[in-house]
């Protein structure tokens, strides 16, 4: 994906058939990166927060500043993005093929206390955000920032071996007999594979409910 230009990223995230897989999601990240490498993107360091950054986009985009990014939390490399993304995927392997025998590994202890994983999942849902805030319009990809981390979410957590959708549930309304009124939950998952569709009403015992907010 290198040599890919600012509107082949924004076609990317508006893509809707894309996003299937956490190397979707890899890709995509690694293409911004190397874009804002290739291009030189400014840099800009928050003169009353240093920890945060954002990046500014050339004349041809408006000179559009991105959200505030966390610099502990956001990997500006490649360089690094690569090989942090590999061993967060060969992490998710193991819980997924060991469980609680893997978690509470003392290997698994070191790799948690890096903090690793929310820099991992943080560069990427990032980079998508840059992405987006380069639009002319913000509220053209608000919109899609929030479904692609809900579904970032969806995948991570599918991928350690658990039934994972979104559900709509129907809420009686108190002293309306017969009325109800829709509430969308943003993730039911369950470790017992309970058979999880969107026409399920209810919320069985051994599920659990997910709220995802950027």
């Amino acid at each position: 994906m290198n040599g890919l230009t600012l509107s082949d990223l924004q076609t990317s995230v508006q893509d809707r058939s894309a996003f299937q897989s956490l190397a979707d999601y890899f890709s995509l990240c690694e293409a911004f990166l190397d874009f804002r490498e290739q291009t030189q993107v400014t840099r800009i360091v928050s003169p009353s927060h240093p920890i945060y950054i954002f990046y500014q986009f050339d004349a041809s985009y408006a000179n559009r500043i991105t959200r505030p990014l966390n610099s502990r939390l956001f990997i500006e490399s490649n360089l690094i993005f690569r090989p942090a993304f590999e061993r967060f995927m060969d992490f998710l392997t193991l819980l997924r093929k060991f469980q609680a025998t893997a978690a509470n590994s003392p290997t698994s202890g070191a790799y948690l206390a890096m903090n690793e994983i929310n820099q991992v999942i943080y560069t990427m849902q990032q980079a998508i955000g840059c992405i987006g805030d380069s639009f002319s319009n913000p509220n053209q990809a608000r919109k899609r920032i929030g479904q692609l981390f809900e579904r970032l979410i969806k995948l991570i957590i599918s991928e350690v071996g658990l039934t994972c959708e979104p559900r709509t549930i129907n809420l009686p309304i108190p002293n309306y007999p017969g009325y109800t009124m829709p509430y969308e939950l943003d993730l039911v998952f369950s470790r017992d594979r309970v058979l999880i569709t969107s026409e399920t009403h209810f919320i069985h015992s051994s599920e659990v409910v997910g709220s995802v907010k950027t």
